[in-house]
């Protein structure tokens, strides 16, 4: 994990690209697809369920907890695997490393992603088509919606007082 300067020049503190962002940000899907089978495995096996309607929302609480806890340890050290993997560091809007309430606010916010098209569908009957175009088109609005911003931060991070930063491999010292 690199550090940052203790001049937090407006360099140190630039936006990635939007697209090495939405890059991590499905990479980091990824991720989450392969990090909640274990936990939802033993949860299945606490509960003794049997079917997979069953427990349901106990599931989703339950898996809503662990990707917290996930993403506000990673966040408060400066990256998840996924950002690392990108060169995209998360600090507060002065450039220091987030403090864990910071980013659990974060994860919270985070959410934004989400909500809007889960509730838009909840009163309607949409095929997987629909339902998939409906997410799609609100993550890009949400993703372009940030070009908007004078920093060319997501608007929750705005919101949540953090800011995602670029942080480039220095070539030299790894050569050497």
């Amino acid at each position: 994990m690199t550090s940052l300067p203790t001049s937090h020049s407006a360099a140190v503190l630039r936006a990635p690209a939007l697209r090495r962002r939405m890059a991590a940000w499905l990479y980091e899907g990824v991720l989450m697809f392969g990090m909640v089978v274990l936990p939802g495995l033993l949860f299945g096996v606490l509960t003794n369920t049997r079917h997979a309607l069953d427990n349901r929302h106990a599931l989703q609480a339950f898996l809503f907890a662990v990707l917290g806890l996930y993403f506000t340890y990673f966040w408060a050290k400066g990256q998840t695997l996924a950002m690392k993997t990108w060169h995209i560091r998360v600090v507060d809007r002065q450039g220091r490393p987030l403090t864990p309430w910071r980013a659990l606010a974060r994860y919270l916010l985070c959410w934004i992603w989400f909500l809007p098209p889960l509730a838009l569908m909840a009163p309607f009957r949409l095929s997987g088509g629909e339902v998939t175009v409906l997410m799609l088109g609100w993550v890009a609005v949400w993703a372009l919606l940030s070009r908007f911003q004078p920093q060319r931060q997501f608007w929750h991070d705005v919101w949540a007082g953090t800011r995602l930063t670029d942080v480039q491999p220095d070539l030299a010292k790894r050569r050497a």
